[in-house]
């Protein structure tokens, strides 16, 4: 029984890549070439995405032609130190904005209760807010 020497030939992204490429060029890599290929695309753990959208296109009357990446999907790379920093920055503004929103939500919902009940906190003053929200159901 003979055991089978897995070459760089055998492996998929190699495969993959000589199978796009025409017989004479593909075949005239030696296996030292080949293995650099694969560590410099084999290392492609990002190539899988939610969303992979790509092409091209020309402008007309203009002679160059452009193309167009759109990668959607879960990072897996760990952050740089600004990255985390700019991340933690992000979700603290986030966080703050949603607090002052449900404050102010509350705030407004504990007005319109107290509004509602008839309680003047000031003799002759109001907001108003209590009018106008009657005034979105008349």
């Amino acid at each position: 029984m003979t055991s089978h020497n897995p070459t760089v030939h055998d492996d998929p992204a190699i495969r993959e890549l000589l199978a796009r490429m025409p017989s004479a060029v593909a075949e005239s890599f030696n296996e030292e070439q080949l293995s650099h290929l694969l560590t410099a695309i084999g290392a492609r753990t990002w190539g899988k995405h939610a969303v992979d959208v790509r092409g091209t296109f020309k402008i007309p009357f203009y002679r160059w032609r452009f193309y167009y990446v759109l990668l959607l999907g879960k990072n897996y790379r760990g952050l740089s130190r600004k990255e985390k920093q700019l991340s933690l920055l992000t979700s603290t503004l986030v966080f703050s904005l949603f607090l002052i929103l449900c404050s102010l939500g509350g705030l407004l919902l504990i007005y319109l209760i107290k509004s509602a009940l008839g309680i003047n906190l000031f003799s002759g003053f109001s907001l108003g807010i209590w009018d106008w929200f009657k005034g979105l159901w008349a």
